[in-house]
């Protein structure tokens, strides 16, 4: 499981023309599933955006998480993000999770940010959707359920 967050001061996400979803200052989070992934994975990627330090502290550091600075959080589903690139001119998904799944751990993932009290919003899954943010910096990470080894 996959998340992109990027630090934003506003993000907002429009179906058809109508917005769904927005949030002010927070993480806008881009998620995908991959094949394999589990709740553990779901339920490990959701601790570690909610724990990820990059917003500032009063030294100017990267050094507080988006619950310590009372932020928001705006979830977007993604399956382009578990798209295997290593090869050709066009992207293959068979390593997206099936769309079940992938609706699934999206949901249990939710689940996770809504238990731990942090603001939230949400885009649809299998929408057509247009995410629309400022990025703050531009602050941007990819982040994995588990951390590559070292």
């Amino acid at each position: 499981m996959i998340a992109l967050i990027q630090r934003v001061s506003q993000a907002k996400v429009a179906v058809a023309q109508e917005v769904i979803a927005e949030i002010g200052r927070g993480l806008l989070v881009l998620v995908g599933v991959a094949r394999g992934d589990s709740e553990r994975e779901a339920e490990r990627l959701a601790e570690r955006v909610l724990r990820y330090r990059v917003f500032a502290d009063a030294d100017g550091r990267m050094n507080l998480s988006v619950r310590e600075v009372a932020g928001a959080v705006l979830l977007v589903p993604q399956f382009t993000l578990t798209a295997d690139t290593s090869g050709g001119l066009r992207p293959s998904f068979s390593t997206a999770a099936p769309p079940g799944l992938g609706a699934q751990l999206f949901a249990h993932f939710v689940a996770q940010v809504r238990a731990s009290g942090v603001s939230f919003a949400c885009g649809r899954f299998g929408a057509d959707m247009q995410v629309s943010l400022t990025n703050d910096g531009p602050v941007t990470f990819w982040l994995e359920a588990e951390p590559p080894e070292a």
